[in-house]
């Protein structure tokens, strides 16, 4: 009561705003409000008459109080209540309104709101995350693994992937041999197929396969799970680090899969992942239907209801993992992948360019711009060029030309020579051949020009004319061996600096 007789007097002896009156005393502006209100119904006048001692004030304030009829909170069907939150733009003021409001209730908003929140402290903690129908998937690897046998009876362990609706619950899983990049996209496929639409969000734990770096606020997203991502036009928000309350969703799935699938497949036996993940698609139909314990339907029913109609559609075409790498255009403005070489037009030679590369295509990007689309070969030391690539006179570089190899290659001999003519002229266009004859006259730099040109000699005798065979031959010396010879080179130079043989006798 003090504090009430303090507010009465600072209102009304010092003239003090309720603002100010509330910062003096430590209290809130509703309360100060409140006060006064009740002061002005309750009749009294400022300032008190002596008699009225503290306990009759306070009964006088108290009888000014407005009296509400009670609702039964049994009475309002806060489930439904929740249920229809989850959809876009629905609040409770307006379910409040829609309910009858306080004449239908017997509540006021406040009281409603109050209640509603009351009512969602006495089911699971997990429930004070708000997701909007179709906002978000959230997707995990369950710890526990499902033991299989390969078809030569070896024991592997099968991962499990988890992805579970925001709104609706409805969960997803299925087995992969492993958590790699491609597994993991496959997964992220076989997903979106299962909901029959892609969410507006993924959000992933930071795991390796999708994130290249964590960081709480700009984490590093693997460009390869970047790209499928916007595939399906969707976007990657990665949970933060050491924090499961970010993903508190997919962790409670896992438990759940956990119980209620991996468990029961404890003492089963599969042989290959295809057994196991039928097996896993009738356990998950039976989970996805189990009736929720706290709320009306199940988890299909509530993905009919909320996320399936505000999905977005599927492409028309499933997402092909590619993968990704860095390659920079060699003089020959080829770039090679898996011992393959792939053109590119040869004013982007000693250029970086980026490689997206599937099972049956490879692109080349420069800068975001799609350079060219080759297929995919798995011939290993053949080149894929297109003509439109090559400059005029087929110079790939204006430094480089077979002239200048066959100088390079005749200051070191003869035969060093011949076997640089006999490369130049080994393949469909010249400058395919370029790479090999660098490779070559480099080896004058770390076995002398005079062991290149002995080994040059002993393969054009024995037809071997091609880079690692020539390397062969001069890292096991075969070019010196008793029973090859080389003929008498002669010296590039003659002058009087040049000692001779008879010099050291």
């Amino acid at each position: 009561m003090r504090k009430i007789k303090e507010v009465l007097r600072l209102t009304f002896d010092k003239k003090m705003s309720q603002h100010k009156i509330a910062k003096s005393l430590s209290l809130s502006s509703g309360v100060i409000n409140k006060y006064l209100q009740r002061f002005k119904d309750s009749g009294l006048l400022w300032p008190l008459p002596p008699e009225i001692s503290d306990t009759t004030l306070q009964d006088k304030l108290k009888a000014a109080a407005p009296s509400t009829p009670k609702a039964e909170t049994s009475q309002i069907d806060f489930p439904k209540v929740r249920q229809e939150l989850g959809r876009k733009h629905v609040t409770l003021q307006l379910l409040y309104v829609e309910l009858g409001g306080e004449a239908g209730l017997g509540l006021s908003y406040s009281q409603f709101c109050r209640r509603y929140q009351d009512w969602r402290k006495l089911i699971k903690p997990s429930m004070r995350q708000t997701h909007r129908p179709g906002d978000k998937v959230f997707v995990d690897y369950a710890g526990t693994t499902i033991e299989i046998l390969s078809e030569d009876g070896e024991i592997l362990q099968a991962q499990i992937f988890v992805g579970i609706l925001g709104a609706s619950n409805y969960t997803y899983a299925e087995a992969t041999l492993s958590q790699s990049l491609p597994d993991w996209i496959g997964s992220h496929v076989r997903m979106f197929e299962f909901f029959g639409g892609v969410p507006d969000m993924v959000v992933p734990d930071n795991l390796k396969s999708g994130i290249k770096k964590t960081c709480r606020y700009e984490p590093d997203i693997n460009p390869a799970y970047a790209q499928m991502i916007e595939y399906y036009s969707s976007s990657c928000m990665p949970a933060r680090p050491y924090t499961p309350k970010d993903k508190a969703k997919v962790e409670n799935a896992v438990g759940i899969i956990s119980r209620w699938i991996i468990a029961r497949l404890r003492n089963e036996t599969f042989i290959g992942l295809a057994q196991l993940n039928r097996r896993i698609a009738e356990l998950l139909e039976d989970l996805n239907h189990r009736p929720f314990k706290k709320l009306p339907g199940c988890r299909h029913s509530a993905f009919v209801e909320l996320d399936q109609p505000v999905l977005k559609a599927l492409p028309l075409n499933p997402y092909e993992f590619k993968e990704y790498k860095k390659a920079r255009v060699n003089i020959d403005y080829h770039i090679e992948l898996d011992g393959h070489y792939y053109s590119l037009p040869y004013r982007f030679v000693k250029k970086e360019v980026e490689v997206w590369f599937s099972r049956n295509m490879v692109e080349c990007y420069f800068a975001g711009e799609l350079l060219v689309k080759h297929v995919r070969s798995y011939v290993k030391g053949q080149h894929s060029t297109r003509r439109e690539h090559m400059p005029e006179g087929h110079r790939a570089y204006s430094d480089w030309s077979p002239e200048r190899f066959k100088t390079w290659a005749l200051s070191i001999g003869p035969s060093t020579g011949k076997v640089i003519e006999a490369l130049l002229i080994s393949r469909p266009h010249i400058e395919q051949a370029y790479r090999s004859c660098m490779g070559v006259l480099g080896l004058a730099k770390k076995h002398s020009p005079m062991r290149l040109e002995s080994a040059c000699q002993y393969a054009l005798k024995h037809r071997l004319l091609r880079y690692k065979q020539i390397k062969t031959v001069l890292e096991t010396s075969l070019d010196l061996k008793k029973s090859f010879v080389p003929q008498t080179m002669p010296l590039p130079f003659d002058h009087a600096n040049v000692r001779g043989s008879q010099y050291y006798h």
